[in-house]
């Protein structure tokens, strides 16, 4: 996903002196008359009323993800964002207590995690299922955890495949830019990866026979799992808890986000949230 900026208007010069104090007189009251309304400029940032931050388009969160990863965010044309998941939810929550409307824009996992597309100012926040990693952190600010989660091999029905000591000389999908794929290459001794852009190929590949197991997040696993044809045989506990992403440095977005997460917490809303997409009877 790329934004593209808007060329700022260009003076015009006049040859008539009268006619050049006019218009530096009109400027200057122009000037004068914005600092209350904004910027018309399509790269400067708009403010989030009356929560006191500050966000890329004015009264409006805008939530980069990569879509689909379902449990956490898939498309939803019946949606007012378009989107649905976890997520989605917990973004929806927390634009819905700082009194702003919320945008989601898909974009990739890898603009994502490196930073770009909160540089770029394509949005305020990145909610993709993403975990905090001392090394995300040098380049993005996180929330505090808001999910802990596990990661996972699913392999077809009736595989041979049981655990990940038996990976030797086997293709195991991953996606690129995920600790699912680091910690694959720390503990499948001998499987060979095989790199994908996001879950939606690497569940056509398995399904295709192209791998014979995926390595990811419990969750995603597990929503493949429930379609049929597939099971999770071994689940693997690494302490990520995954956070929502904003610029390095947007202390008061950062501030404001965590206000929200515990009032979520506190009120039931984050519980509810939770247990429409992972209680167990």
């Amino acid at each position: 996903m790329s934004s593209s900026t808007l060329p700022r208007p260009r003076g015009i010069i006049r040859s008539s002196i009268a006619l050049v104090s006019t218009l530096a007189l009109a400027t200057v009251l122009t000037a004068c008359g914005s600092d209350d309304g904004g910027s018309d400029s399509a790269g400067d940032s708009g403010s989030g009323d009356d929560s006191g931050i500050t966000t890329v388009a004015d009264g409006t969160l805008t939530v980069c993800s990569d879509v689909p990863y379902p449990p956490f965010e898939d498309f939803d044309e019946t949606s007012e964002s378009g989107f649905k998941g976890f997520d989605i939810d917990i973004v929806q929550a927390i634009a819905d207590g700082l009194e702003l409307e919320l945008a989601v824009k898909d974009s990739s996992f890898d603009a994502l995690q490196s930073g770009q597309a909160l540089n770029a100012a394509q949005c305020d926040i990145a909610a993709s299922a993403m975990t905090i990693t001392e090394e995300r952190k040098a380049a993005l600010d996180f929330s505090d955890g808001y999910y802990d989660s596990q990661q996972s091999l699913l392999v077809a029905e009736g595989s041979d495949i049981a655990s990940i000591d038996d990976l030797d000389g086997v293709k195991v999908g991953v996606q690129q830019g995920t600790t699912g794929k680091a910690y694959a290459e720390e503990n499948a001794t001998g499987a060979e990866l095989v790199s994908f852009p996001s879950d939606a190929e690497m569940f056509q590949a398995i399904k295709a026979g192209q791998v014979d197991a995926l390595l990811q997040d419990l969750p995603v696993n597990i929503n493949h799992q429930d379609q049929g044809g597939f099971s999770v045989v071994e689940t693997y506990s690494t302490d990520e808890s995954y956070g929502l992403a904003m610029k390095k440095g947007n202390t008061a977005l950062v501030e404001a986000v965590n206000e929200q997460l515990s009032e979520m917490r506190d009120d039931g809303t984050y519980d509810e949230i939770y247990n429409s997409y992972f209680a167990t009877e």
